[in-house]
């Protein structure tokens, strides 16, 4: 069961590879007109993994424009499949979009930011960027990627920040120091890091550290990422026993829809904890690769985000209904 969401039918109106691996989309949407874009904000995309219809997310690129929304779209061998359809699509191809939603906002008004992107997790952050320079904030941006030539959107970037933007190529043996650019904010300044899984975990654990407002930081991470490889696993349902492949391509929770289980369900993208499952057994390794449960729950291994969350081996799950979890502090 989803959250109930506005869908329409747009029309692919230009593509432009921004970097070998990244391709920026333009979508106008039916009724011509874009809904108000927040910063942060994302599009659920309908796409097609063979035969079966799916729902990919990509964070909306500002500024706005006045008539179609802007995407990006890494592509990835890693994927479930969604960044593949997405790179077939040509000018002129027809797909189904929802209206804009955030899980990713900034307030204005504090004295500080700081920006941090890791690889795509730039897209978000463009957006935010641009809006924060036009209100003339205290600003300062870290963009961290493999390659030179994965630098999405730098130069757009390096004309509205200047010197503001630093960027740090690992190839080129260049590091960012996290811990010393998180105790650079300003007290009551805000952070808000996008990247990989590794990336949120670090800045998550030295802001609690450093015994900084949790509401301080603002974290979205992307392609949920994490800390093995993804493998097809098996998935044992209790009560009763009953067995499923989970393949390297699909998450557990679109496994067990094909499989005829229902599991309650929002975001898909390991923020919200609506889809999460009791962890009844495990004989192998659980990766959780959610936003939702602290550290501390991860290492209990007691629950997952069905939507995200891997495993290598064998875990048993119990998928009965339950109330909606609340989010952890922390």
């Amino acid at each position: 069961m989803r959250v109930i969401e506005t869908w329409t039918t747009a029309r692919v109106r230009s593509l432009r590879d921004v970097t070998p691996t990244i391709r920026q989309f333009e979508l106008v949407p039916a009724e011509g007109t874009p809904a108000q874009i927040p910063l942060g904000g994302h599009l659920n995309v309908t796409v097609m993994i063979g035969e079966r219809a799916d729902t990919r997310s990509y964070s909306l690129i500002g500024p706005p424009l006045p008539d179609a929304y802007r995407i990006a779209v890494k592509r990835s061998p890693a994927s479930r499949g969604g960044s593949a359809y997405m790179w077939s699509l040509r000018e002129g191809a027809e797909l189904t979009i929802s209206s804009p939603r955030s899980h990713f906002e900034i307030d204005f008004g504090r004295p500080d930011y700081l920006l941090i992107a890791g690889g795509i997790g730039i897209t978000p952050i463009v957006g935010m960027a641009q809006a924060l320079a036009r209100a003339g904030a205290a600003l300062r941006m870290h963009y961290c990627v493999r390659s030179r030539d994965e630098l999405a959107f730098a130069d757009e970037l390096r004309a509205v920040l200047g010197d503001r933007l630093q960027t740090f190529v690992s190839a080129e043996g260049q590091r960012l120091d996290l811990e010393a650019a998180l105790a650079s904010l300003a007290p009551a300044g805000l952070a808000a890091v996008c990247g990989p899984l590794p990336l949120l975990d670090q800045a998550r654990s030295i802001w609690r550290k450093n015994g900084r407002p949790v509401g301080d930081l603002r974290c979205e991470t992307f392609g949920s990422s994490g800390q093995l490889a993804a493998q097809a696993f098996r998935l044992r349902i209790a009560p009763g026993g009953h067995e499923i492949v989970v393949p390297e391509n699909q998450s557990i929770l679109d496994a067990l829809e094909d499989a005829g289980i229902g599991v309650i369900s929002d975001c898909r993208r390991g923020e919200c904890g609506v889809c999460a499952l009791n962890i009844v057994a495990v004989d192998g390794i659980v990766d959780h690769r959610d936003v939702f449960f602290s550290d501390h729950q991860k290492r209990e291994n007691t629950r997952l985000c069905a939507c995200v969350s891997r495993a290598v081996g064998t875990i048993t799950i119990d998928p009965l209904l339950r109330p909606d979890p609340a989010r952890p502090e922390g």
